[in-house]
């Protein structure tokens, strides 16, 4: 009570003395004599001018008072509440008890969600491909001519009441990246493919070809003359050619993040049907290495009716063989609204020896281009022989007798045959090669009534066209009797125990900057169309440079492009990763102009004078700070690294996530004295620490500022400080154990570091395989490591230097989301090593026996089981964003920042793969190793929860596991960090900033918004609308609840669109496909929209 008063008598002062002032200034100019001898009474103009000018400071000031008046007092009682108080008003302190304690003021922030919301993730689920893993042996039996499978045998009779219906479907598979750059695929290759194309597609109608990267399509097209343009959209309008999934590239399902997936698939789609007016209606994917769940609901929400696989392990595909359950309606494990038709091919591979029939050696004779006198040949030493009137007869016989076998393998009398391999069908030759010799064939085959069988070319729609009418049901419904399946299909091996599993880790700097980039991109999507929209808004359509477009629409397509399935998985030669790594630095560049541009006009009080100042910068929710340091020092952000000016500067902060947030903010000054304030004036807590050059050696004049920022769509809004937990460290600072505030409970979480090496044999480990040669061996090193510790109030950290890695283990001392987590970064450098791969083992107490849960694409968790009866390699998984273990009393979860490879090889362990360094080709086609290292950090969070209990024999039979909302915004958090910019004054100095906020309120937070995106009219030039992606999160709310720094409330799915953005008006509502090809009736403005959990929507906005 006696601070109450103090603060109390002191403000009462303060605000009589500034009335007094008043009063006395007021009283001297009514009776100054020299001020009265206007003969009217009157103070001269100028007078009165200068006298309301005072005035108005003063009041200004009287605010001012009021506002820091009231802080301190709330500040005060809060302190009084906790029995700490401040020494120096906002500023961090030291309690009694030696822990540093924030003075943060404000509401507490509350979780509420909604029971409804929690009871998706109990809901009941369709069967599992991990039950598929526990029934099959993987004994890898010799099947014959089919080696990896069985003999098939039929009844010559079978077709006599319904003829075999054969699609044989041309294709050419185009790597927009592998062992050339894409610019020298398309110049020696594609654009000759094309062109062909163009030329003998006119020739006969009956001829067909399908197509699948539109990157390189969308080049030819740009290149191509008017006559070429035309003759290709005839021939695609009349059929002769399909657009089958219709993305930027054939992306990688692994290591790909959903938002880059949607993105690349979107630029595609949209780019077809503003050219050539076209809407894909079924996918194709023959190369990604291992397919993923997340692909088919992203199709399905693309409205695609079907779509097609191919790299499988060899086993499973032997089991869907042997019941006939290669085609099958792929599910999500929530539902069975997300079901799509998929085919999945039987044999090794998408070439044409692989293709026709279960005999390799027979279909080889089958690929007209390896004719005698071509430079390819046929492995099986029997070459093909051109089909004339002599041997037709007998070369239809052998083919249709391929034909039926692998027609045995469906339900359906309806078979796909894909004609073609990887950048085929460049030469003249290989088009009349093909088509003339098939069609000699397939004139015979139908000409012959005995044969039973109707063969001729088609498209991939074609053939799902004819099943579904075989089947007689709608595109894209169930046909009867075949199979329903959920999950996905990783780790791939195609023979004996050679698995792909070695991708999900090369080339981890790349994946890292990936992540880096489509952070950018999101920010820079939203940032654009809000402030495009803003502009419209003022009418200052003129005013705002929209030629920023082409620079989103270059980052989209360098993206899209590293999306590809050789790019981001690491597995193109050195040469073509220089040219992805200088396309990705190229699209960074471009949307940090577009972010700084965006965030300058939305800052900016007066816009009227936008184009008469510099630049700055900003994101989500835009946050103006103070920096006043020395005046005889600069100020070096570590963003951009610009030097400000050596006066009052501004620093603009950008929050990428739709939630309040409360974090911390790294830069670097060269001097220690230093003061931070808000845009109000309000002093923001600060910690100084020492920049350092290398292990043991500080900079003598860079300091590292960190700046605890709360980042809120409504304002300032934190809660007070928690002491979450207390970690320990063995002798060498090695993190060991972890003890909540809360929990007299100790747990183990102890890291080790481990090495692989490659076995001995002739098949070594490279850039897609992992061929380990035994177990893991510890990390061991002559001297012991290089420790340092931070100690502060806003974080405090442990530093350990190894030879090859530098370990940093950082807690946050700030109320919120940061807090829960334990931060860690890996910096690994092994340049010097040959034949060796390095692990991150966490070994705890959790019973999670033989299941571990990985994400897919950052979309959805898979449960994993560690099978004893699988080589070690098999036993690896994506990681794109988090891994985690569980018993009934716990939850651990590793959350990344880039995609790397991980398993549990022990009850309570985690394992992942950091980096890996190989001196040899794998043998896969690619002809290198990975030896272009480069030092990467590698960067987790390591978030500890307790569960209610829970039954582990019960939670091994569901097949699905929902992240909790602490663990998704964790996830959040490290993947979108908040952007520091600064502000580079001009000689006319800083215009007046202001911060800007662009939601109304905070989303549910079961809502993430996943872009908002400006949709195109041209390639330079946005349209009128935006596209709006949001997704509904599923959440296990099984897991104690925290106070996650923001008012966490659910909303049963429900949210309003109109009330969304502050300060705009929306004229169009309209939901449409995920890639916005095709469009429902507009809903009223001010209508409600609903997303069940999981789903992603799309809807088409007009915002003004």
């Amino acid at each position: 009570m006696k601070l109450k008063k103090q603060v109390t008598v002191c403000g009462g002062a303060i605000f009589c003395v500034a009335v007094f002032s008043l009063y006395l200034m007021l009283d001297k100019l009514q009776h100054d004599p020299a001020r009265r001898q206007n003969s009217g009474g009157n103070f001269p103009r100028s007078q009165i001018s200068v006298l309301q000018n005072r005035i108005e400071q003063l009041e200004q000031l009287l605010e001012e008072n009021h506002q820091i008046i009231s802080h301190i007092k709330d500040s005060v009682l809060e302190l009084t509440d906790t029995g700490a108080v401040s020494p120096s008003g906002h500023l961090p302190f030291r309690s009694s008890n030696g822990s540093w304690v924030l003075p943060f003021d404000g509401r507490a922030a509350f979780l509420s969600i909604k029971p409804q919301d929690c009871q998706f993730a109990q809901g009941p689920r369709s069967s599992p491909m991990l039950d598929v893993y526990s029934l099959l042996s993987f004994d890898n039996v010799d099947g014959g001519v089919w080696k990896q499978g069985f003999e098939i045998t039929y009844d010559p009779n079978e077709w006599d009441d319904e003829p075999l219906q054969v699609f044989v479907v041309p294709h050419s598979h185009n790597d927009p990246g592998w062992v050339k750059t894409f610019d020298k695929y398309y110049y020696d290759q594609t654009q000759h493919i094309f062109n062909n194309m163009v030329v003998k597609l006119t020739e006969d109608p009956r001829r067909k070809f399908i197509w699948s990267e539109i990157s390189f399509f969308v080049k030819w097209w740009e290149n191509a003359d008017i006559h070429k343009q035309e003759a290709m959209r005839k021939l695609i309008l009349g059929g002769q050619l399909e657009m089958v999934t219709g993305g930027w590239v054939m992306t990688d399902e692994a290591n790909s993040h959903y938002f880059a997936m949607i993105d690349q698939l979107i630029e595609g789609h949209q780019w077809l049907e503003r050219t050539l007016g076209v809407i894909p209606r079924s996918g194709w994917a023959v190369d990604p290495f291992g397919h993923s769940a997340t692909m088919p609901y992203l199709l399905k929400k693309a409205n695609i009716t079907s779509m097609l696989i191919q790299r499988v392990h060899y086993s499973i595909k032997k089991h869907f063989s042997s019941t006939r359950s290669l085609e099958f309606m792929w599910r999500q494990s929530w539902g069975e609204c997300t079901d799509i038709f998929c085919h999945m091919m039987p044999f090794y591979s998408y070439d044409v020896p692989h293709t026709c029939g279960p005999d390799p050696k027979i279909c080889c004779q089958f690929d007209f281009k390896r004719l005698p006198g071509s430079r390819v040949n046929c492995p099986w030493k029997v070459p093909p022989r051109a089909v004339v009137d002599a041997n037709v007869a007998e070369r239809a016989a052998l083919l249709l007798d391929q034909y039926r076998k692998k027609s045995k393998l469906f339900r359906t009398k309806v078979l796909l045959v894909p004609l073609g391999d990887d950048f085929r069908y460049d030469k003249a030759l290989e088009w009349d090669q093909q088509y003339q010799n098939y069609q000699r064939l397939f004139d015979y085959m139908n000409a012959r009534s005995e044969m039973h069988v109707q063969a001729q070319f088609g498209t991939l729609s074609d053939y799902f066209n004819a099943v579904y009418k075989a089947n007689d049901v709608a595109p894209g419904t169930r046909p009867p009797d075949h199979p329903v399946l959920s999950g996905d299909f990783f780790a791939y091996a195609d023979r004996e125990d050679h698995y792909w599993s070695g991708y999900y880790t090369s080339r981890p700097f790349y994946k890292n900057l990936d992540r880096v980039l489509e952070s950018h991109l999101r920010g820079a999507e939203i940032l654009y169309s809000l402030a495009v929209a803003h502009a419209r808004h003022g009418g200052m359509e003129g005013r705002y440079p929209t030629t920023d477009y082409a620079l989103l629409t270059d980052a989209r397509r360098d993206i899209g492009l590293f999306q590809h399935h050789d790019a981001i998985a690491g597995t193109a030669k050195e040469v073509v990763v220089i040219d992805y790594g200088s396309r990705m630095l190229r699209a960074l560049v471009g949307l940090k102009r577009v972010i700084i541009n965006a965030a300058h006009f939305l800052i900016m009080k007066n816009k009227d004078v936008y184009l008469s100042f510099g630049t700055s910068c900003v994101s989500l929710c835009i946050f103006v700070i103070l920096l006043i340091p020395n005046p005889h020092r600069q100020f070096i952000s570590t963003a951009l690294q610009h030097l400000l000016s050596r006066s009052l500067r501004y620093l603009v902060v950008f929050n990428p996530v739709e939630q309040d947030r409360l974090c911390l903010v790294t830069a670097l000054v060269n001097t220690a004295r230093i003061r931070l304030l808000t845009e109000d004036g309000q002093t923001l807590p600060v910690q100084l620490s020492a920049q350092w050059s290398s292990a043991v050696q500080m900079s003598p004049e860079v300091y590292q500022v960190c700046e605890a920022l709360g980042l809120m769509l409504r304002g300032l809004d934190v809660c007070l400080v928690i002491d979450w937990a207390l970690i320990s460290f063995s002798l060498y600072l090695v993190l060991q154990t972890i003890r909540r505030k809360d929990d007299p409970q100790v747990m183990r979480v102890q890291f080790q570091f481990v090495t692989y090496g490659t076995r001995p044999s002739k098949d070594k480990s490279g850039a897609y395989l992992f061929l380990p040669d035994g177990k893991a061996k510890p990390y061991r090193q002559k001297d012991q490591p290089v420790v340092r510790v931070v100690e502060g109030p806003l974080f405090s950290e442990v530093v350990a230097h190894y030879q090859h890695f530098e370990q940093t283990v950082r807690i946050h001392n700030v109320p919120g989301v940061d807090c829960l987590s334990v931060d860690i970064t890996i910096m690994v450098d092994i340049r010097d090593q040959a034949n060796k791969e390095l692990a991150m083992r966490v070994i705890t107490d959790i019973q999670s026996e033989d299941t571990f849960y990985t994400d897919l694409n950052g979309f959805q968790i898979q449960p994993r089981r560690y099978f004893q009866k699988l080589p070690l390699q098999a036993n690896f998984y994506p990681m794109p964003t988090m891994a985690y273990i569980q018993d009934g009393q716990y939850r651990l979860t590793l959350h990344t920042a880039q995609a790397l490879g991980v398993t549990s090889m022990d009850s309570g362990q985690l394992e992942v793969i950091l980096d890996r360094r190989l001196m040899q080709d794998d043998n896969r086609g690619l002809g290198q190793g990975l030896k272009d290292n480069k030092r990467t950090a590698n960067r987790f969070r390591l978030l500890l929860e307790r569960r209610a209990g829970r039954n582990l024999a019960e939670e091994k039979t569901e097949p699905v596991s929902f992240p909790s909302i602490t663990s998704h915004m964790t996830s959040a958090y490290l993947n979108h960090e908040v952007l520091a910019l600064p502000v580079l004054p001009k000689k006319r100095g800083v215009p007046p900033l202001q911060t800007f906020a662009p939601l109304a309120g905070t989303l549910p937070c079961d809502f993430h918004l996943l872009n908002l995106r400006s949709v195109q009219n041209q390639v330079t030039t946005p349209s009128p609308y935006t596209a709006l992606l949001l997704h509904r999160r599923g959440l296990d709310c099984r897991l104690e609840s925290h106070n996650l720094g923001f008012n966490c409330t659910t909303t049963h799915g429900q949210l309003s669109i109109s009330s969304l953005f502050r300060g705009l008006d929306l004229q169009l509502l309209q939901p449409m496909s995920l890639s916005l090809m095709y469009s429902s009736p507009p809903l009223a403005n001010d209508s409600s929209v609903s997303l069940d959990p999981m789903e992603i929507s799309a809807f088409k906005l007009k915002l003004r």
